[in-house]
């Protein structure tokens, strides 16, 4: 028998699926529950619900307010129900396509969050069948295979059993039968139930039932629940029954709302003077400290964001601790797995646990004997679960797409870690930092009025040296994500080896160059650029004449500059992105965290 605890939240994996069973109408439960999780997905939206051995299904593209506002998706009758919000995978974003999905009989209906990799092979032998087929998803191959598996035993759990079986791939699914049962199963993609009073929620995200109960299930990988009048019921995918606890959510997850602000975006990057003193924890760290001590060869590991933030980490443990670090592309790994030597360690940094290339990065390491150190916000995620250490950010949940608070999280940790393992050598005072951040916060007219003169710019570049040429990296991604504009962070020494080309009156660049060892070199590259008709974006302590615009940083140690820079160009960013009238907290494409690859 398996035992599980779980102790935390997850959430951020692109799709949302949510299911309910109980005496309310399920249809207003779900349509709620999906507009909590949005920024999961929000390509299209739909529900389906049971009654009277029926099921009935409302489905459109866009985002669950305009859908529903359009075809009434909480006025769909029953008390049984699924829903989903889509990040598009498997074919285009259109009505077809959107989920949910009904098998041939219209029998049964079903929401999947992941990517079946052979469902070709299986939509081929349902075809050949005589299995038709409405949509280019992957996910209607399950409704049918479940369809074929049930009319072969005339059982819920054995039509599970053989079709998980069947299924190669990532993925969590929920699906209701006519008959009134609902059956959630996850491999590799979180799905937790919801325990109320009478009623039960499966979710892919505590978001989606927290304001009915904070009694969770954390369904363990390869397993599988059964809903139905006679209460519930988990079994192993070998058939096996599993043991479960019940788990109180805290109430935090609960409280994500925006509050005053206009984004969920404009509120994280508010929070970073209090979310950088919470990251990580002491015994944590020292944890952390001992293993990289120990380290035959130190890796560390990231996409994106969490990999700009590993560059950060190998310039301050180089610099600082003297401890050569390799940065590795978590993506790129399976194209060089000898990258990895046996019996090496490898810190893998992510920020909801559950990006696959991360995890597949994990695996190779694991393959060549390596111990996995890990730094996410999820101690429950999957990433946690294959690592032998585990540091928590402890940022509270962030639902903006573009991770910012996240960032300065991962950045503080990895900040005192190294101060730990050069004995004090940087010794940050992280309450003198948050109340620089909180300065730097507290002025953003000057970067209101340079997002304006950006509206119609279609290339920044953002320049920086040192331990400053990460951070550029990340200020372009910022931008990329957010505004939509082309933008590419290069290193200031390079300047003259292809990127001068490009300058001209039609771009700016954003030059890094805070007073310290790199600030005259970078000054140079400045007065190149501005020779060249460029527009240039000074982000400094100290002002020059080269700057058309100026946003001021406090002064600090050289050390910490990154985790102060950082902050003025997310807000660029942010307000970019309002001028040019997007949505901050839901880029077009993107989901906060890509569970496939």
């Amino acid at each position: 028998m398996k035992k599980y605890v779980r102790t935390c939240l997850i959430y951020n994996i692109m799709c949302s699926i949510i299911g309910y069973l109980g005496s309310d109408d399920a249809a207003p439960i779900i349509v709620h529950g999906l507009g909590r999780m949005e920024y999961r997905g929000y390509d299209s939206v739909g529900v389906a619900t049971g009654s009277k051995s029926r099921i009935t299904i409302k489905k459109g593209i866009g985002k669950v307010s305009e859908v529903n506002a359009n075809l009434g998706l909480d006025q769909l009758h029953g008390s049984i129900g699924i829903g989903h919000t889509r990040w598009a995978t498997h074919g285009k974003v259109t009505t077809k396509n959107a989920h949910p999905h009904l098998s041939n009989s219209g029998k049964i209906a079903i929401v999947h969050n992941g990517i079946i990799e052979n469902f070709e092979e299986l939509k081929s032998n349902l075809q050949n069948k005589g299995y038709k087929f409405q949509s280019e998803t992957d996910t209607e191959v399950i409704a049918n295979l479940i369809q074929l598996n049930f009319d072969e035993s005339s059982d819920v759990k054995q039509s599970i059993i053989k079709t998980v079986a069947q299924l190669k791939g990532h993925y969590s699914f929920v699906v209701i039968f006519e008959d009134g049962t609902i059956v959630g199963a996850r491999f590799h993609e979180p799905l937790i139930v919801g325990v109320g009073k009478n009623s039960y929620y499966l979710s892919s995200d505590v978001l989606g039932f927290i304001e009915k109960t904070d009694d969770a299930i954390y369904l363990d990988n390869e397993d599988f629940v059964i809903l139905n009048d006679t209460g519930l019921h988990t079994f192993g995918f070998d058939g096996s029954s599993v043991k479960y606890q019940i788990t109180k959510v805290s109430k935090e997850f609960a409280d994500v709302y925006k509050g005053d602000y206009a984004h969920f975006t404009l509120k994280e990057i508010s929070e970073q003077p209090d979310s950088i003193s919470q990251a990580g924890n002491n015994d944590q760290i020292q944890q952390f400290v001992d293993g990289i001590k120990q380290a035959k060869n130190l890796y560390i590991t990231g996409s994106g964001t969490s990999y700009n933030a590993a560059e950060i980490a190998k310039y301050l443990m180089s610099k600082f601790a003297k401890i050569k670090i390799n940065t590795v592309i978590a993506s790129e790994l399976p194209f060089s797995p000898d990258d990895i030597e046996s019996d090496s360690t490898l810190i893998a940094i992510s920020q909801s646990g559950e990006s696959a290339d991360v995890l597949e990065a994990v695996k190779i390491a694991k393959e060549s004997n390596a111990n996995v150190l890990s730094i996410v916000n999820h101690l429950n995620s999957s990433l946690s679960q294959e690592s032998s250490l585990v540091i928590g950010l402890n940022c509270g949940p962030e639902i903006g797409v573009a991770a910012t608070k996240s960032f300065t999280s991962q950045l503080a940790i990895l900040y005192k870690i190294t101060d730990k393992l050069c004995n004090g050598c940087i010794n940050p005072d992280w309450e003198n930092i948050s109340s620089i951040i909180s300065q730097v916060l507290s002025n953003q007219s000057k970067i209101k009025e340079i997002a304006k003169d950006l509206k119609d710019v279609t290339d920044i570049y953002v320049l920086g040296r040192g331990i400053h040429l990460p951070i550029a990296k990340e200020a372009a991604l910022k931008l990329k994500e957010l505004s939509y504009i082309h933008a590419e962070g290069i290193a200031g020494g390079e300047l003259k080896h292809g990127p001068l080309a490009l300058m001209d009156s039609n771009v700016y660049v954003i030059i890094i160059n805070p007073n310290d060892s790199t600030y005259n070199d970078t000054l140079n590259s400045a007065n190149e650029i501005k020779a060249r008709g460029a527009k240039i974006i000074g982000i400094s302590d100290r002002e020059s004449d080269v700057y058309d615009y100026w946003v001021e940083i406090p002064p600090i140690a050289e050390s910490l500059y990154p985790i102060i820079e950082i902050i003025p160009i997310q807000l660029l960013a942010y307000y970019s992105a309002l001028e040019k009238k997007t949505n901050p907290d839901y880029p077009r494409n993107l989901a906060k965290s890509v569970t496939v690859k």
